[in-house]
């Protein structure tokens, strides 16, 4: 009995009496008898349900630690051999696998897995055994224990060899399922034998014959199972290169006949046709284990060695590619597919023209894998992904379609973005490949016209180049080359002729240009001293080139500039220091030779093209080139030619290749030596030119170092060549210290008075006062000889007065005269301070010889031209430097002559110039200059006649004046006129103080004789005021302010009473009062200060007081003042803009002896405190602290608010020193804008604008008129008063 309870069984026994010792206990209380457990399932009579219980109760045993121990211990072998026979005995599935679970159980101990493996090995080494199912579980049993984590399972089979024979013809007559697991346990006895058996190999003898039928079986069967064992035992194999031992041999086939007696078979088919039949199948599994394990056989058989092209032609003609790409595509990004895929496919492409039809076809499958390999930093077939694109790219550009142009683009462009900022790192493979798909797929077809790559081309080149640059990099220098390449090509394409805008194309340009210019070029000086490779300058060297010779005209212009300007010519020589090599030499030499073309003029460059090859390295040796003697070494004529080249472009930008004594000892001995070139015609006119200008410059440094030695024998031959040789110094760029240093030479003063005439008639030919702001760095042009005439430390402003004088001798110069003094027009534009250097070197003598003495003074042209000259000068000279009266007062006579008889109403465009020159006569007269020429113009009666036929013609117009502004020609004369009027007062007061009575000005027009002098009544300024334009009432408010201000300081220094009616006064009066709130703040304040000014008079004589005390309007003007200060509402301008004028009025009441009695009704408490409260340190007002100041003098203002406008003061007075520097130079900005009058429009505005820097008058408290106070000075004068009172 196999299994008793103890209660129930014989002591020590089992039922069939066995040993007690072979009778195991179970942890139920139970026993089990082995020897009736084996007698049960070896006798073939037992009935399965008897065995499979059996074999249960024992399995469910052995999992109890103390069974299995003592079976183990005592027992392990007795079960071995019964098990085993159970297995081939039985073909029942339900006790096979019970029996096997069972001995995996048992197989805890290694001893019993190789007994167990040695004993069903052996019935497998029987010559005699039939395959059919019943070896199916012994089969999956041995793969089970030879699948065994121990060592060498199949240590105890004693004839492998057998074995695997034995096993090689099942695979001839088995099923399906056989075949899976005779395939799983030569797949395991293959990788036994690799890890266990060193030098043993026991399936290369039957190699042949196992890869055949392996094939075979793996063509015809539909199972996974199968498949997945056999690919496994394929792919062993194919690493072993059992593929290259078999496909090598001729006789495989017949080798395999002879052996296997394979004559029934009518034709064996090639191993290489039989294996891409066999993959075909699994790579249509739906199992993705079979689909992998067969893309990675596929991939070993083509790895060996012995892989012919020929097999992989084979290959790719049966359409494996094409199963690949289907698998791929249907991959869903499953990363081990994708791996197996793609590593299959990269072998495939040897294959190249057969592969190319193949690889067009799966090219969107590719597409699609790109945009997950390079998600993933270092993915192992990221870098044959895009090796296959960049194939299909290059030799099939046309079938990249535009929706993958976009998407290739895009992916690359983020991998280089991805790369800059850090994110993932590439290697150098996958770099290059990038940048050059990126290339290629810029020049399909499909690229031209899709206006969102240009921005991918952008980042592109610029991430790329980035990713190289930046810090810390891997493979910096790797990287780099191929990213200039694409920024190369990429500016390339910018250049050709697509269907983008050359807006876009122009922004793709510029971005490049950037790149090079804030990357690149810094990189490139920071690292050339560290740099090792040589390819690295070289590749950026080239870029350079690229862009400068392919970019348009303005970005290359714009690039050398930034290269000039960032010391290239240093940097070029000191790469040729650090690789002497001839590709760099040439490399840096012909760029120069591009960048010399750039900035000098098409083909300047093309001395150093030619002498590329024969120049030397070191800069040094190049001086030393330009010693030697070249009369007849046309090579060394060239080389000289190079050298000076270099140099003269070079000290353009302040570059130094060496020392400045060397250059100039170079420069000496190359005059002193080959002269005789210049002389004999053997050098080229721009040689001389450039050699000319480096001298210059090197003299020029030189005499600032005081360091320096000279040869004069060298100078004295270099000005004999400059006087003998024609020169042109207008024809090229100059330093200017070169061009200031030839102006300091007073031996060639002939030949630069020939420049000089040469740049005015240039200047004339370009448009006589038209001023073009250009580039035009360095050239010797209307600019910079303007800098050196205001410089005055050279003879310029000499030479240009002494040609002016020179040309006025000879005849037939009228255009020449022209230019000239149109050339002293744009420059006096340029520099306005030019005037005093033309004045202290005789321009007024010029003219007046011009105007008196030359036969040009009857030419129109010359006088009008000459008018505006004299307009610039007058309006920008200094007074000091106006010394010369004799010449001013003859110029002025002779404009007075010319002039004044034409002029009328409607005057002339040269009348009315004349006017302004005349006015700014009068206004340099108060300095105590041009007096003499001052007065003539004061006491010309014919003058004063006409100025007033011009006024009484205007005021007679009534209202209709205001129709007559300055568009029209009676309303721009009487401008003139009164701008002269103004003038004439001021001059009045500073050369005839005393001459003249001031209130002859005041009587009524008319009823007097006329004045000797130019004079406009009162009267008549006050109906210009009321009836006139804004133009007209803004300069005749000044006339009667400036009037009014010479009456009161006659009247203050006399004490005399007015001569003129009640009447006429109160007319004047209320022509005031209805201003001082006119929309024209200027005239509301000059109306302000001339009422101010009349209502002081009132201590002068009994009717003024009578007048004053019915100022009726007055109040009205006040109450006005008072209520729009104390409003709350009120915005910030008007507070501080609008009250001005008023203001003047209401300090002039508050200054008299009588002060009007409602003036304490209308600043009361209350107004005082509201207008104080909206007070702030930003709205303060000069008018509006003397307004308080009054206040405070007369006690209107009660402690508190003195206190409260003590505190205002305080924090505007911070505020205005913050400010004052902001306003400085706002006014310095304002003074520089004025352009040339060469229109009535703009003298007219240059003289208003002289007019109104006047500064304007104000009151003290004895009625006499001062000059303005500025706020800072109002309120130190306030805080005075009030410390007084405190």
């Amino acid at each position: 009995m196999l299994y008793q309870r103890e209660d129930e069984e014989e002591t020590n026994s089992c039922s069939q009496n066995h040993r007690s010792s072979l009778q195991l206990s179970t942890s139920e209380g139970g026993s089990i008898c082995l020897i009736c457990f084996t007698n049960l399932i070896t006798n073939p009579r037992s009935p399965s349900l008897h065995i499979s219980y059996a074999l249960s109760q024992l399995s469910e045993a052995i999992s109890q630690p103390a069974f299995i121990q003592t079976l183990r211990t005592f027992h392990s072998h007795l079960l071995i051999s019964p098990l085993t026979e159970v297995l081939g005995d039985f073909d029942d599935e339900q006790i096979s696998r019970q029996t096997i679970e069972l001995i995996s159980k048992l197989c805890g101990d290694d001893s019993l897995v190789h007994d167990f493996v040695a004993r069903i090995s052996e019935r497998f080494c029987l010559g005699s055994l039939a395959w059919n199912r019943r070896q199916l579980y012994p089969l999956h049993c041995l793969g089970v224990l030879l699948n065994s984590d121990i060592d060498d399972p199949a240590a105890n089979i004693k004839d492998k060899r057998a074995l695997i024979s034995s096993l090689i013809n099942g695979l001839q007559y088995s099923s399906e399922e056989v075949l899976g697991e005779i395939f799983f346990v030569l797949y395991k006895l293959s990788i036994i034998e690799d890890h266990f058996h060193d030098g043993v190999n026991n399936f290369l003898h039957f190699s042949a014959k196992l890869l055949y039928l392996s094939l075979e079986a793996l063509m015809k069967t539909q199972s996974d199972e199968v498949r997945t064992n056999c690919v496994a035992l394929l792919t062993v194999f194919a690493q072993r290169g059992y593929f290259e031992s078999s496909f090598s041999h001729e006789q495989t086939r017949r080798n395999i006949r002879e052996a296997d007696n394979f004559t029934q078979a009518a034709e064996f088919p090639s191993m290489i046709n039989l294996f891409t039949e066999a993959i075909k199948g699994p790579m249509l599994s739906s199992s993705t284990e079979v689909q992998i394990g067969t893309l990675d056989l596929i991939f070993y058989f083509l790895s060996w060695e012995g892989s012919t092209d020929k097999h992989i032609q084979v290959l790719v003609e049966e359409s494996v590619a094409d199963y690949v790409f289907e698998i791929l595509r249907l991959s869903g990004s499953h990363d081990p597919l994708v791996v197996s895929c793609i590593r299959v496919l990269w072998l495939l492409s040897a294959a190249e023209e057969t592969f190319s039809q193949r690889l067009a076809i799966g090219f969107s499958t590719l597409v699609s894998v790109l945009h997950y390999v390079t998600e993933i930093p270092f993915h192992p077939v990221q870098s044959h992904t895009l090796k296959l694109i960049w194939r299909c790219t290059s030799n099939c550009p046309g079938i990249v379609s535009r929706s993958q142009v976009e998407e290739l683009a895009q992916v690359l462009t983020t991998m280089f973005k991805r790369h800059t900022s850090g994110e993932m790192d590439i290697l150098p493979e996958t770099f290059s490949l990038a940048c050059s798909i990126f290339v290629v797929v810029m020049q399909s077809p499909s690229f031209r016209g899709i206006s969102s790559v240009l921005t991918l081309v952008q980042e592109a080149a610029r991430n790329s180049v980035l990713s190289c640059l930046c810090a810390p990099q891997k493979h910096p220098n790797q990287h780099l080359l191929y990213s200039l390449y694409l920024l190369k090509e990429a500016h390339s394409y910018s250049r050709e002729e697509n269907s983008h805008t050359n807006s876009d194309n122009e922004a793709l340009q510029a971005c490049i240009v950037e790149v090079c210019q804030i990357h690149l070029l810094p990189w490139l000086q920071r690292v050339i001293h560290d740099m090792e490779e040589e390819e690295n300058i070289l590749g950026v060297l080239e870029t350079f080139h690229s862009v400068l010779l392919q970019g348009s005209d303005a970005q290359a212009r714009k690039f050398v500039e930034i290269l000039a300007s960032s010391s290239w010519f240093t940097l070029s020589f000191g790469c040729l220091g650090l690789f002497p090599t001839e590709k760099m030499k040439v490399r840096v030499y012909l760029m120069l030779s591009s960048i010399v073309d750039s900035l000098m003029g098409q083909e300047s460059g093309q001395p150093v093209r030619d002498a590329a090859h024969y120049l030397p390295s070191d800069p040094l040796d190049l001086l030393f080139l330009l010693g030697q003697k070249s009369t007849r070494d046309l090579n060394l004529i060239s080389c000289q030619s190079a050298v000076l080249l270099i140099l003269h472009t070079s000290s353009l930008y302040d570059e130094r290749i060496a020392e400045e004594k060397l250059v100039l000892a170079a420069l000496e001995q190359y005059i002193l030596v080959n002269s005789g070139n210049y002389l004999s015609g053997a050098a080229e006119s721009t040689t001389w030119m450039q050699l000319v200008h480096l001298y210059g410059l090197s003299r020029g440094i030189a005499k600032m170092s005081y360091q320096i030695p000279y040869s004069s024998e060298a100078e004295k031959l270099l000005f004999h060549l400059i006087v003998e040789k024609e020169w042109d110094i207008l024809s090229g760029k100059i330093h200017p210290v070169a061009l200031k240093w030839l102006f300091q030479q007073e031996k060639i003063s002939r030949p630069l008075s020939i420049q000089i005439l040469n740049l005015c008639r240039l200047n004339s030919a370009s448009g006589a006062l038209t001023v073009v702001h250009g580039d035009n760095s360095h050239m010797m042009d209307v600019k910079a000889f303007a800098s050196l005439i205001a410089a005055g430390d050279n003879f310029g402003a000499t030479l240009v007065v002494s040609l002016l004088k020179q040309l006025q001798e000879e005849e037939g110069q009228e255009e020449d005269i022209l230019s000239v003094v149109n050339l002293m027009v744009v420059i006096l534009d340029m520099f306005p301070s030019t005037s005093d250097q033309l004045c202290l070197h005789g321009i007024s003598i010029a003219l007046c010889d011009l105007y008196h003495y030359s036969s040009y003074s009857s030419s129109p042209q010359i006088f009008m031209t000459c008018l505006i000259l004299i307009f610039n000068i007058l309006r920008s000279a200094q007074a000091e430097t106006l010394f010369d009266n004799e010449a001013w007062l003859s110029v002025t006579v002779k404009l007075l002559e010319v002039s004044v008889p034409a002029m009328a109403p409607g005057t002339s465009h040269e009348g009315l110039l004349v006017i302004g020159i005349l006015s700014l006569v009068l206004h340099h007269s108060t300095n105590q200059v041009l007096t003499e020429a001052s007065k003539a113009i004061l006491l010309n009666k014919s003058l004063s006649s006409m100025i007033n036929s011009i006024i009484q013609a205007a005021c007679s117009k009534g209202p209709a004046l205001i129709d007559h502004d300055e568009e029209t020609n009676t309303g721009e004369t009487l401008i003139f006129v009164l701008i002269l009027y103004y003038f004439s007062l001021r001059s009045l007061r500073a050369l005839l103080p005393r001459a003249l009575d001031w209130q002859n000005f005041f009587e009524p027009s008319g009823e007097t004789t006329p004045l000797s002098v130019i004079c406009i009544r009162c009267d008549d300024l006050c109906r210009l005021i009321h009836f006139g334009s804004s133009p007209v009432r803004l300069i005749a408010s000044n006339c009667l302010l400036k009037l009014l201000n010479g009456i009161s300081d006659q009247r203050n220094g006399e004490l005399d009473e007015l001569n003129c009616s009640v009447s006429y006064i109160k007319s004047v009066i209320a022509v005031l009062e209805g201003l001082v709130f006119d929309t024209d703040s200027q005239v509301a304040i000059n109306c302000g200060l001339c009422l101010s000014i009349i209502l002081c008079w009132e201590k002068a004589g009994a009717h003024e007081t009578r007048i004053i005390g019915d100022g009726k309007w007055c109040r009205l003007v006040v109450e006005e003042l008072a209520l729009s200060l104390a409003a709350p509402s009120l915005a910030s301008k008007s507070f501080t803009n609008q009250h001005k004028a008023a203001t003047h009025v209401a300090v002039a009441l508050l200054k008299q002896h009588q002060v009007p009695a409602w003036m304490r009704s209308v600043f009361d408490d209350p107004c005082i405190s509201g207008i104080v409260k909206n007070l702030s340190a930003s709205n303060v007002s000069a008018e509006m602290a003397r307004l308080f100041r009054e206040l405070l003098v007369s006690d209107y203002l009660l402690a508190e608010q003195i206190e409260s406008l003590n505190r205002v003061f305080q924090a505007c007075r911070k505020h205005v020193y913050r400010d004052k520097s902001e306003v400085g130079n706002k006014e310095e900005v304002l003074d520089k804008v004025i352009s040339i009058p060469d229109n009535l429009d703009n003298v007219c505005r240059s003289l208003i604008r002289l007019m109104s820097s006047d500064p304007l008058p104000c009151i003290d408290s004895n009625g006499v008129q001062t000059n303005n106070m500025t706020l800072q000075e109002e309120i130190e004068m306030f805080f005075q008063e009030s410390s007084k009172r405190g």
